[in-house]
């Protein structure tokens, strides 16, 4: 018989207790006093100073992202304007380190003069009026009555419109804190009413600052990096971050480690994204859908590995701008592996990869296949990579054009059908004839115009004598992007909705090949149109100050310059 068979059984009540005495950390760990908020400094120093001076405002509006303090912060509000000790004067203080007659009472939300209520279950003006009618009587045994409405942004207009004139002119006795994740959805009339102050997400630093010295007194161990990882999860929300402690801490056996916290939360960690990263901006597509269909192995969510992969091309791109500046959960050999990565990678190609993602993310939210969207868009990416930059393609056509190594299908190793600078016209192919035996070309073969800039399109349009596409394309369109088989406009106002189809069937028709037009909110450049009236200008102004037009317009003085033309 082992000695637990031995042992005496507890009373169930006795049990019972023991298991409800358990403390969640969030709740176990709420700040008390204004000095221990955590990254609040703005609030804690212009409430001090408020006190300090008597200058108390009849109401407060506190707002900010979940689990940053609101209620929190209300209550301490409450229990300072109501603080009472003996020895101390009558009058409110911040300082209340040491429990006052009133605060254990308000910390339980049990104090007769202190009424807290959730205005997501109670919406409606009768609610209201309960509060009007109870902001007549004088508090009952506190210096102040105090409402505390949380989640305010619920109430109904009629009872934003009952509490109006209360709020305004309050009794000299009562006093209103407000708490809203919602602040837009707070009347204008409301807020005009109300000293508000914006809580602000905690930074990851302060935050696993805060994570270890909870950890040292719960007598537990972890790493760095695991209490990073822990602060990046938690966005900024003090709550959030502790209820991940909470559940990370069943997993740590005597040492909690970044492995764990990535296998609980669902991460992959930055060697991986990295692995991943690099074959996709080598244009390796097998070897990217290889490490992403591993990450996804692991439990890794999809929407979770496309929204690592772009915290760490935002990382790099930092990197290249401020060198040194690495996040706070990234390793040492990671941090080396990044400084390489960042200094092999131009910017616009960084740039062009966190647009995708951001898109690709949104995409596998929606897509009722989240890891097949994920790879569509690992694909996408390793077929971009393989693109002329900008600058490349800026560059060759300065240079004239020269002739280009067509792209390798980063799959199949093909040619790419689309790949290089030219919207390539196709050689006039001879076939010889059963009859004559003569090579005969295709007459669309050798007439198909080739594109190297968006004005070559407009001109191919102006040739063709289509009018409304030529207007369309020099006055109500701004270029975003131009590349070998694909444009990116931006629509202006009167601009037809079908211009994009239009103009890639087209392209088509005239070049022979498959044209992707597309449509972008981003700003482009000027349009071609307003461009050329530009160019016109300006050359009409250096031509009116040359010397000879000078003597011309002094002799003439009603001429005017309609054209400057250049002459061969």
């Amino acid at each position: 018989m082992s000695n637990s068979d031995n042992a005496p059984a507890l009373p169930i009540s006795e049990t019972a207790e023991k298991a409800q005495s358990y403390l969640v950390l969030a709740r176990k760990y709420r700040p008390q006093t204004l000095d221990d908020l955590i990254g609040q400094d703005i609030l804690v120093r212009t409430l001090r100073n408020a006190f300090a001076m008597d200058r108390i405002a009849q109401a407060y509006m506190l707002t900010g992202v979940r689990g940053v303090g609101k209620t929190t912060t209300a209550r301490i509000l409450a229990r300072a304007l109501n603080y009472e000790r003996d020895a101390l004067p009558d009058r409110p203080t911040l300082d209340i380190a040491e429990l006052g007659v009133h605060c254990q009472a308000i910390m339980d939300s049990r104090h007769v003069d202190v009424l807290e209520m959730d205005a997501a279950s109670n919406t409606g003006i009768d609610d209201i009026r309960e509060i009007i009618e109870a902001v007549r009587y004088k508090p009952a045994s506190a210096r102040y009555r105090v409402f505390i409405i949380d989640e305010v942004h619920m109430l109904s207009k009629s009872a934003f419109n009952g509490l109006l004139k209360t709020l305004e002119e309050p009794p000299p006795h009562v006093k209103f804190i407000f708490a809203t994740t919602e602040i837009r959805k707070v009347p204008v009339t409301i807020l005009s009413r109300c000293q508000r102050f914006d809580l602000r997400r905690v930074e990851p630093e302060l935050l696993s600052a805060h994570f270890a010295r909870i950890l040292e007194k719960e007598g537990y161990a972890a790493d760095e990096s695991a209490l990073a990882l822990i602060a990046r999860a938690a966005e900024g929300s003090v709550r959030d971050g502790l209820s991940l402690l909470d559940q990370a801490l069943t997993m740590a056996e005597g040492r909690l480690t970044a492995a764990a916290v990535l296998d609980m939360l669902g991460l992959s960690g930055r060697a991986a994204i990295f692995d991943l990263l690099e074959r996709i901006f080598d244009g390796d597509a097998a070897g990217a859908l290889a490490a992403l269909g591993a990450l996804n192995e692991r439990g890794a969510d999809p929407s979770l590995i496309l929204s690592d992969a772009a915290d760490a091309v935002h990382a790099l791109s930092r990197l290249k701008v401020l060198p040194g500046a690495y996040p706070p959960d990234l390793s040492a050999e990671d941090s080396a592996r990044a400084d390489r990565l960042a200094a092999s990678l131009p910017v616009p190609r960084l740039a062009l990869a966190w647009q995708m993602l951001l898109k690709g993310i949104d995409e596998a939210a929606r897509a009722p296949r989240p890891f097949a969207a994920a790879e569509m868009l690992i694909i996408r990416m390793c077929y971009t990579a393989q693109l002329p930059s900008p600058a490349d393609v800026i560059g060759e056509l300065k240079r004239g054009g020269g002739e280009r190594a067509p792209i390798r299908d980063s799959a199949s190793g093909a040619p790419s059908p689309s790949a290089g600078l030219e919207a390539v016209r196709p050689r006039a192919v001879s076939s010889r004839g059963s009859a004559g035996g003569q090579g005969v070309a295709s007459a669309h073969e050798e007439t198909a115009p080739r594109f190297g800039c968006f004005e070559d399109i407009v001109a191919e349009a102006a040739a063709t004598r289509d009018i409304k596409l030529k207007i369309a394309l020099e006055e109500q369109v701004e270029l975003v992007k131009f590349g070998p088989g694909f444009l990116e406009l931006r629509l202006l106002e009167g601009a037809p909705q079908s211009l994009a189809p239009d103009l890639a069937k087209k392209l088509q028709g005239w070049t022979g090949e498959r044209w992707i037009v597309s449509l972008s909110e981003e700003r482009g450049i000027a349009p071609l149109g307003a461009r050329l009236r530009d160019e016109k200008a300006q050359a009409k102004e250096e031509i009116r100050r040359h010397p000879a037009v000078k003597s011309i317009l002094h002799h003439f003085p009603d001429a005017e310059i309609t054209d400057v033309r250049k002459l061969d």
